[in-house]
């Protein structure tokens, strides 16, 4: 093939290989262990790194350094630390390269599939030499008395968050355990994979915490000094680790919350365990909170059980509250009704700012009110009846909206 031509086909496969790895995070199964949101942006900056590293090796035939591969070995490192396996991260280049190849096959015609069929073989050998460089660095790392630190401080975090004593570190010189914690659940939002991602690093960088990542995001144990209630210095120290959320997470008045409409794109739930014996319990009241700073959408990022009594006590209702929520099934085809309701309630029950709101008459809200009141039997001007209609809400948006403690 001519140069010239070779080198716009190249050019217009690679564009098209853009598109489809574009296509590949949202195709690709998730981690089993780790949360997408802690995941997002260092697979889509990995996928858009291995797919300018392979056609600039097609283009100039010379293979990759270590260098131009480093950041591409990282990423892939910071999933094994973080607890994924060898196996299932090298899959994901297998994965990606299928996936990506087959999309730009099925839209190539004859130069394009030509030099397609003849790349195959440039294709084997990148994905060779990538997965091989990662496995390498990855058994280097094995080695790396850091790295094994790393390990027995996660294995004490797992014990102590599921009741069991971490005896077998009481000699440890390097692992000191002490009785009482902060601890902090933190659950992640959607879209700010890189905020996240780098959030985990300054709290894994505490002295002293212990981390540990599940599903939902992940905890940490902060341990508390003698006479550290856990509200005021080691609260500080874990507030000004996150990004731009300080000034919130120090004294956000009530008031100026509820003009805030945007969520965090994290929360925090934080408890404090005296003991040992306390954490699992703690830490159940600690994911509860998180959680609802997730599914409530709440913009402030530090959730505390003080700040959410009314919250958490609808939320730990069990069964209670799945009766609280079919309140409001009356309204589940009144979508006006239903805005109107939501508008009111976080106005705090002021008829003339939903009006402002909405844009609307206040007799208009008077009257959608009053068939909430006819829908529900509950008549929101009521102060009762209010109350529970607004824990109604709660109690939906939790059963609706994946709240898992």
């Amino acid at each position: 093939m001519h140069a010239r031509l070779r080198d716009r086909t190249l050019e217009e496969l690679y564009q098209r290989a853009v598109v489809a790895r574009a296509e590949f995070p949202a195709l690709a199964p998730p981690y089993p262990k780790l949360p997408e949101s802690l995941v997002t942006s260092g697979f889509e900056r990995g996928t858009a790194l291995n797919v300018d590293l392979f056609f600039e090796f097609l283009r100039s035939g010379v293979a990759p350094t270590p260098e131009d591969t480093a950041e591409v070995v990282q990423i892939a490192l910071s999933r094994i630390r973080d607890g994924e396996t060898l196996e299932e991260v090298l899959g994901r280049y297998s994965l990606g390269a299928e996936l990506i190849w087959s999309r730009v096959r099925e839209t190539s015609h004859g130069p394009e599939r030509e030099l397609l069929d003849d790349a195959a073989i440039t294709l084997l050998r990148y994905i060779t030499l990538i997965t091989t460089r990662i496995a390498t660095a990855c058994v280097q790392r094995a080695h790396d008395p850091r790295w094994e630190l790393l390990e027995r401080r996660r294995a004490i975090a797992d014990a102590l968050l599921t009741g069991r004593d971490p005896v077998e570190w009481a000699g440890e010189p390097a692992v000191a355990v002490p009785d009482a914690f902060l601890l902090a659940a933190f659950r992640l939002g959607t879209g700010h994979g890189a905020d996240t991602a780098e959030l985990r690093h300054r709290i894994e960088a505490i002295p002293g915490v212990f981390l540990r990542l599940d599903s939902g995001g992940w905890t940490a144990l902060l341990p508390l000094q003698p006479g550290d209630d856990g509200g005021t210095a080691t609260l500080a120290a874990l507030t000004a680790r996150l990004p731009g959320a300080g000034r919130l997470a120090l004294g956000q008045s009530a008031q100026t919350e509820s003009t805030t409409t945007s969520p965090a794109p994290f929360w925090v739930g934080v408890a404090t365990a005296a003991s040992r014996a306390q954490i699992p319990e703690v830490f159940a009241e600690a994911r509860t909170l998180a959680e609802l700073g997730r599914c409530l959408g709440r913009p402030h990022p530090i959730c505390r059980r003080p700040d959410l009594m009314f919250e958490y006590t609808v939320a730990a209702g069990g069964s209670a509250r799945a009766g609280l929520a079919a309140v409001l099934e009356p309204l589940d085809t009144q979508a006006v009704l239903t805005e109107t309701l939501d508008v009111f309630v976080d106005t705090g029950f002021n008829q003339l700012a939903t009006a402002r709101l909405l844009n609307v008459h206040r007799n208009t809200v008077t009257y959608r009110l009053a068939r909430v009141y006819e829908l529900t039997g509950l008549d929101p001007h009521r102060p009762t009846d209010a109350m529970t209609l607004s824990a109604a809400r709660i109690a939906r948006r939790l059963e609706t909206a994946c709240f898992a403690p």
